[in-house]
């Protein structure tokens, strides 16, 4: 606490020698075992993920051609449906 109050002090006082520091947030591929996301072709290529459903996640693949379908069976998720612009739903079933 007291960092932070003398960083602002001084921010105030020199607001040219004290850099901000962007906050990046990094974007996690939490709720994806690693099969299903080396299956989607990496982290590299995952551009999105959010869950539609409780049975159902939407992804945004960079490179669809880097998706591998039969490694998605075998990582257990039973459907795969290619939408447009890289958007791709796994059907998960309930064990996503």
């Amino acid at each position: 606490m007291f960092e932070k109050m003398q960083r602002a002090f001084w921010k105030a006082l020199t607001p040219d020698l004290i850099v901000d520091e962007p906050k990046v947030v990094a974007q996690p591929v939490s709720g994806l075992a690693p099969d299903i996301v080396a299956a989607l072709g990496g982290v590299d290529n995952l551009k999105s993920q959010q869950p539609v459903a409780l049975t159902r996640v939407r992804v945004e693949l960079r490179d669809v051609g880097r998706m591998d379908r039969q490694a998605l069976n075998v990582a257990g998720v039973p459907g795969v449906m290619r939408l447009d612009d890289g958007v791709v739903h796994l059907i998960t079933g309930l064990q996503a």
